[in-house]
């Protein structure tokens, strides 16, 4: 079960994250989004938005640039295992707090409201709850973190997840004696990803950065007399 866990089923996760996603845009473009209630309880909405937003983000680039750099790198730029442990806990704690935070204030208002939660689908509720519980397990994870800050057991993850990218058999040997709460997280992340494509989680994939710059107004003319 552990083989199949660590070193296959990342595949299957993977595969249909790609494979699902792309299907959908293809098959189905009108639902590749994510449906707007901000109208609603515009300032619980915005709120929780942010704080859940930035916090995951920071989780997110955290977690990619942490697992998949060769860890050749960090040592060719003195960077210590033990630093880049510390700061995993630190960065990811504070983000980690954020990110809950907000996604209680949107879980509370989805499920509060009436009006709200008459436009919400299963998928809507039920991918923001298991996103809450990805990151108290991941919060969850910082108390076994703070007994290894020789940082060694973080680099058994980074083993983990490089050789799943370069397809090594052994890939999932690397973290066999790692502590539950790890694998739990590693597994549900996997599951959220498995889901990816069959949620809101989608329109991620096409975040409109240009409005990052776009002026917060709209310009609206006559048309009278044309």
């Amino acid at each position: 079960m552990h083989n199949f866990l660590f070193g296959i089923y990342p595949y299957i996760a993977l595969t249909v994250l790609l494979i699902g996603s792309v299907a959908r845009y293809e098959t189905d473009p009108f639902t590749w989004k994510s449906s707007s209630s901000q109208l609603l309880r515009r300032r619980q909405f915005i709120l929780g938005s942010v704080f859940f937003h930035v916090g995951v983000l920071v989780i997110f680039f955290g977690h990619l640039i942490g697992l998949l750099t060769p860890i050749q790198v960090f040592d060719a730029l003195g960077v210590g295992h033990g630093f880049k442990q510390l700061l995993a806990v630190i960065a990811g704690g504070v983000a980690g707090v954020m990110a809950l935070v907000g996604g209680i204030i949107l879980l509370h208002r989805r499920l509060m409201d009436p009006r709200i939660r008459k436009t919400s689908g299963f998928a809507d509720i039920a991918i923001l709850v298991l996103l809450m519980a990805q990151l108290v397990l991941g919060l969850g994870t910082i108390f076994v973190s703070l007994q290894h800050l020789d940082g060694h057991e973080m680099t058994k993850f980074m083993a983990w997840a490089l050789g799943i990218f370069t397809f090594r058999s052994d890939a999932a040997a690397q973290i066999a004696d790692a502590a539950p709460i790890f694998k739990l997280h590693i597994v549900l992340g996997l599951t959220i990803f498995l889901l990816f494509p069959f949620t809101r989680l989608v329109h991620m994939l096409s975040a409109p950065v240009r409005y990052l710059w776009r002026p917060g107004y709209q310009v609206v003319r006559s048309t009278k007399g044309r």
